[in-house]
């Protein structure tokens, strides 16, 4: 018998630890309106019938979770007095500049800091902590949330992050509306348990809109959850930039919904960015619904340790005359593990269509593995339509080549592996953010 911390494993929770008197306890301790909590207990029904997922599901198969700590991981994180100043200073700094349309900052799930420049205000252009946004805003928040991009019937964790999601941030943009200043969002935590943040954004027709969210935590010895849901709602016309950095600490298992919906001829550039957790589960979805529509996904990662990561896409061409393109850079090292799915699917009619998708993988070490799984479902006959999956490990003559010119071998190393990832960070649209990323990275790399 397998004894963990002077446990019994078999005394370890196989699931969280909630019941329905926790999303009624949350509920009223929010005040929330009623509509919102009858929301939340159907999202609780459906979670209570569905079972946890396993390795006999395919999507799941490459991915076991069982030897987190349910009894640990599903204590919600609870504020402790934290100020802003508990987050450091490089993840609140301005974007541009010294310039930014809003902040939000999260300390456990608690706001520490929030601004909105006057004239985005003037606009009417909202930016603000979701539970507020319930409040004052029903009518742009209620047939929205969960509704249209991410619904609680696709997943046990979608279900259980629709009945209880602790905070988050609300962005809408009004039609004709161009927010020319960055938004940006700071989820920060400080303590081990479960966190379970929203990123809501609503762009009207023809609007305009670039954020950036980014999630970490503090080094803890405890296991921590984070089940996480993002809904990206791009209206006809409107362009929207969208920028996610991932940097838990190394006992953070992650489940997350991501989903888009882009509208007729609209745009949205989404970047995405994983290093930290110690398990991450991420399902991230485009949904091209209008003529026109236009989307373009950008992830890098880099595992190290014993970290496993698994993201699993999808790019859905619901429309006629739809462009998306999809390119993944990843890098692993030491026992790590990784994992990218992906799906290019057309519905039927569905014609002069152009997906394309691309996973590149660098690996960095004898006992590290990555796979990749690209995959198409056409159902039309008119389409341009394709994927790849290529892997590697570094290449010795760029590294002879610095090496000649009077580099000693980690250095020259280094720089041909940040070259590998160059090509995404350029796609960040903010410097100080490029460089907190390329030092990151350097870190994994060195061991430092």
């Amino acid at each position: 018998m397998v004894v963990v911390k002077g446990r019994r494993r078999s005394s370890v929770p196989a699931v969280p630890t909630y019941t329905e008197a926790d999303v009624r306890q949350l509920s009223a301790a929010n005040d929330e309106p009623a509509w919102l909590l009858e929301s939340r207990l159907a999202a609780w029904e459906l979670y209570e019938d569905m079972p946890m997922p396993s390795l006999q599901d395919e999507e799941w198969r490459r991915t076991d979770y069982r030897h987190i700590r349910w009894d640990q991981a599903s204590r919600i994180a609870t504020p402790n007095g934290a100020t802003r100043d508990t987050v450091p200073a490089y993840n609140r700094e301005p974007l541009i500049g010294d310039q930014q349309g809003g902040l939000l900052t999260f300390v456990d799930g608690k706001i520490v800091q929030y601004e909105i420049a006057d004239e985005l205000v003037q606009h009417g252009i909202i930016f603000t902590d979701l539970r507020t946004a319930c409040q004052d805003y029903e009518h742009l928040v209620r047939p929205n949330l969960m509704t249209k991009a991410v619904v609680p019937g696709e997943g046990k964790f979608a279900a259980l992050h629709a009945a209880l999601w602790t905070h988050g941030v609300f962005l809408y943009v009004p039609r004709g509306k161009v927010a020319e200043l960055p938004f940006h969002v700071v989820m920060y935590n400080t303590h081990p348990g479960a966190s379970m943040g929203h990123v809501l954004v609503v762009l009207e027709e023809n609007s305009q809109a670039t954020l950036l969210v980014d999630y970490a935590s503090t080094p803890a010895d405890e296991h921590s959850a984070y089940i996480g849901a993002t809904e990206l709602l791009v209206g006809d016309a409107a362009h929207l930039q969208y920028v996610s950095l991932q940097d838990w600490n190394r006992q953070t298992y992650e489940f997350s919904y991501q989903r888009a919906r882009v509208g007729r001829n609209a745009n949205l550039d989404w970047i995405h960015g994983t290093m930290g957790g110690r398990l991450v589960k991420a399902y991230m979805e485009l949904e091209l619904d209008g003529l026109g529509a236009n989307g373009r996904m950008s992830g890098f990662f880099f595992a190290d340790g014993e970290q496993l990561f698994d993201h699993d896409t999808q790019q859905n061409h619901n429309a006629p005359l739809t462009t998306s393109d999809l390119l993944f850079k990843g890098a692993a090292k030491d026992s790590a593990r990784t994992v990218w799915q992906g799906m290019i699917k057309s519905l039927p009619k569905m014609q002069k269509i152009d997906g394309f998708q691309a996973s590149r993988n660098l690996v960095l070490s004898e006992d590290a593995r990555m796979d990749g799984i690209p995959g198409l479902e056409i159902e039309a006959d008119d389409v341009a339509c394709s994927h790849a999956a290529t892997f590697g490990t570094l290449e010795e003559e760029p590294v002879f080549y610095l090496m000649s010119r009077g580099i000693e071998r980690p250095t020259a190393e280094l720089m041909v592996i940040e070259g590998f990832f160059d090509e995404l960070l350029q796609r960040i649209p903010f410097e100080r953010v490029r460089e907190r990323l390329q030092a990151a990275m350097e870190a994994k790399i060195t061991g430092k």
